[in-house]
């Protein structure tokens, strides 16, 4: 198997060496494991890509490089210039802190995951969720080291790969944060969202009196809808939840388009 892997916490983040020996797990003894990363952190940009400018890339050993870029525009990047064919598996992480509940919509790790499923390809983000009982450990890590692998192995063999549909899914991956030997098990779930803990500007004032702001996120204790990933991860369970690049609200098109449709065309004629 040949597998790409990217993060958004840069090249040299801990949780992309926890991804390259899970990759290397799955690749098994002839496969490949290729990585196209940050060259800095970029955490919070989603699916940016580096459309107005372009992007350096570095080599930095064989099969390993840094873009100037995006966690998109890395897996662009692998797929336009580095590597010759597509590889079997994107795998994007795993990220330093959770992108459980509304932290997916900002998340670079899931960007890249869903760039490659635009591209046709299968693509997985994993993250591990940090708090009280991770803080302590010599690996923060190590629930995702540990469980990674077969959790990967799980959604290869139970996961939707369809390529037939007009976006295909993607797998959002997030480890809770516990000790592995605390880890319940699996659990697939819908992204939810924390009661009253939102993304804030904080300003800033600098010492020559120019004004700046820090972006800074809310509570990642808070609760969340019983059910949803934030729950599942709480409750020390791997949430996994299917996504895809597709924001319409399909629940509300027929409604919305009985109550709408007929009127605009009437008022067109």
């Amino acid at each position: 198997m040949r597998i790409l892997i990217t993060n958004d916490d840069g090249i040299n983040a801990p949780g992309l060496e926890v991804l390259h020996q899970i990759a290397t797990e799955l690749a098994g003894p002839h496969g490949e494991v290729w990585t196209v990363a940050p060259a800095f952190e970029q955490s919070g940009v989603g699916h940016c890509i580096s459309y107005t400018h372009p992007t350096m890339i570095a080599r930095l050993g064989e099969r390993r490089y840094a873009a100037e870029g995006s966690p998109a525009d890395c897996v662009l990047a692998a797929l336009g210039d580095l590597m010759e064919g597509a590889p079997d598996l994107v795998l994007s992480g795993v990220n330093r802190g959770n992108n459980a509940g509304e932290n997916a919509m900002y998340s670079g790790t899931i960007g890249g995951a869903m760039e490659a499923a635009l591209q046709g390809l299968p693509a997985i983000a994993l993250s591990q969720y940090l708090g009280p009982q991770t803080a302590d450990l010599a690996d923060p890590f190590e629930g995702a080291r540990h469980h990674g692998a077969a959790v990967i192995r799980r959604l290869l063999d139970h996961g939707d790969w369809s390529s037939d549909a007009d976006f295909r899914l993607f797998y959002n991956v997030n480890f809770p944060p516990v000790p592995a030997r605390a880890v319940q098990g699996l659990r697939v779930a819908p992204q939810g969202q924390r009661q009253g803990s939102r993304f804030a500007a904080v300003p800033y004032n600098a010492p020559n009196g120019r004004r700046f702001m820090w972006i800074a996120g809310g509570s990642q204790q808070a609760p969340a809808r019983a059910g949803s990933d934030v729950a599942a991860t709480m409750e020390g369970f791997v949430s996994v939840t299917p996504m895809r690049a597709d924001l319409t609200c399909h629940a509300s098109l027929e409604r919305l388009a009985a109550a709408l449709d007929d009127p605009l065309a009437r008022a067109a004629e």
